[in-house]
């Protein structure tokens, strides 16, 4: 290592904060601090100072150590040990440079710093699953790389370079690397964070002209009324009130699980979707828009008043295990839906499609484009005809009584569902209760 003169505090002139002034290598170093110009700050700074050339002095010195996220770090990292977009070792990363913040070095915070304060404030926005996920993004992928880094230091090439590395990033449970929709949504938060900061302290966001990765678009398969009633006929009778109503609402898997009978209306037919459960927990509706009012069809009327035999009286769940509580959706997918799709050879197809199936039944049906939508949950037609577009016919703008012609004229086996056998709640139980 290269010895250094006495190296010096200084003041900004345009904001009156401290900097220190120091060379290494043979190079002058000067790197910014958060605090004011007075006594009691330049002795902290001037601490700092002095473990910095002492330990130039005995060769130990590590840049990166006492700046992480400084630009000037770069020059004296090693190749071989830091690549030029790699975090610092965790090592260093928990103990020097938490020692260095202790004495107030820094321009701005550490990312993961000020990211824990960025999602204290905002998670009163957020249901419970929303926040889960926003923190598991936080910890697994955004402090991972940048969390020991000063905020303002991460630069429009750190991004990039984190986005590319990201693209090579095998996706949790699958083969396939991440989508782009995932780096997409990964980039955003980092994004989010990044420019409340800059606007707090007053730097240049390295936001700039940086574009989402395109998403190929994935068009929506709903099965045919054909396959509908194959379905409804083949599977177990425990499961034909669940899926008449899944495929003849366009209900969610959240919504559809977290159905309580104070939500079911019988007198004026209506399903009044209010809550959901996610990850086994009741939440709030997905936004706003989801919370509304789905007009029952016969068929669906039937189905709940065959469910209402079998589950009323166990607890407040439509759909729920022996013991009262809500299907585990996951569970009820992987060993009743899937397996029923492979006994009758159809395409493998996620429980969702069920939605879709309800909307192109409607619109073949000739419904009111503004009436599904407002069964579906959405506060205007433009999703309605952007996403199912090829499956609108001529219209006759009717208010339901059209589908409900479509069901009694093609459906009558399950308008006449039998009641559900007490063994056969038993075999519900068995498979759906762990």
């Amino acid at each position: 290592m290269v010895g250094c003169a006495m190296g010096s505090i200084r003041t900004r002139a345009d904001t009156g904060l401290l900097f220190i002034d120091f060379r290494y290598q043979g190079q002058r170093c000067r790197e910014q601090t958060a605090l004011k110009d007075n006594i009691t700050n330049r002795k902290k700074v001037q601490k700092v100072l002095d473990h910095i050339e002492a330990e130039i002095a005995t060769g130990t010195f590590e840049y990166r150590k006492f700046f992480p996220g400084s630009k000037n770090a770069r020059k004296f990292d090693i190749p071989s040990s830091l690549p030029q977009h790699a975090a610092p070792s965790t090592v260093i990363q928990k103990e020097s440079t938490m020692a260095i913040r202790t004495e107030g070095v820094a321009g701005t915070p550490l990312l993961s710093e000020f990211a824990a304060v960025w999602y204290a404030e905002k998670e009163v926005e957020w249901r419970k699953s929303h926040k889960k996920n926003i923190r598991a993004d936080i910890e697994l992928r955004l402090n991972s790389r940048f969390g020991n880094w000063e905020v303002s230091r991460i630069t429009k090439a750190d991004i990039l370079a984190y986005r590319a590395d990201l693209a090579k990033v095998q996706a949790r449970g699958k083969e396939t690397t991440l989508s782009n929709r995932r780096i997409n949504k990964i980039i955003n938060l980092l994004r989010q964070i990044i420019n409340e900061a800059a606007d707090r302290f007053d730097f240049l966001t390295p936001y700039r002209n940086i574009k989402q990765l395109k998403v190929q678009r994935v068009d929506v398969d709903p099965f045919t009324l054909s396959e509908v009633m194959q379905i409804l006929t083949t599977i177990r009778e425990d499961f034909r009130s669940f899926y008449t109503v899944r495929f003849f609402t366009g209900m969610r898997s959240a919504e559809i699980n977290g159905l309580k009978w104070k939500y079911v209306d019988f007198e004026r037919r209506l399903i009044l979707v209010r809550e959901t459960i996610v990850d086994g927990e009741e939440e709030y509706t997905k936004n706003d828009s989801s919370q509304r009012d789905i007009q029952m069809s016969q068929a669906v009327y039937d189905a709940l008043k065959t469910r209402e035999k079998v589950s009323k009286g166990i607890g407040e769940y439509v759909f729920c295990t022996r013991n009262g509580t809500p299907l585990d959706n996951k569970n009820v997918t992987n060993r009743v839906w899937y397996p029923l799709l492979r006994h009758l050879g159809f395409k493998l197809r996620r429980p969702y499609q069920t939605r879709h199936t309800a909307a192109t039944l409607w619109l073949a049906a000739g419904e009111n484009p503004e009436w599904i939508a407002r069964q579906m949950g959405h506060t205007t037609t433009e999703m309605l005809f952007r996403v199912y577009s090829r499956y609108v016919p001529n219209l006759t703008r009717q208010d339901g009584s059209a589908f409900e012609r479509l069901l009694m004229q093609n459906l009558p086996a399950v308008t006449q569902d039998n009641p559900v056998a007490s063994d056969t709640k038993t075999a519900q139980d068995e498979v759906c209760h762990e």
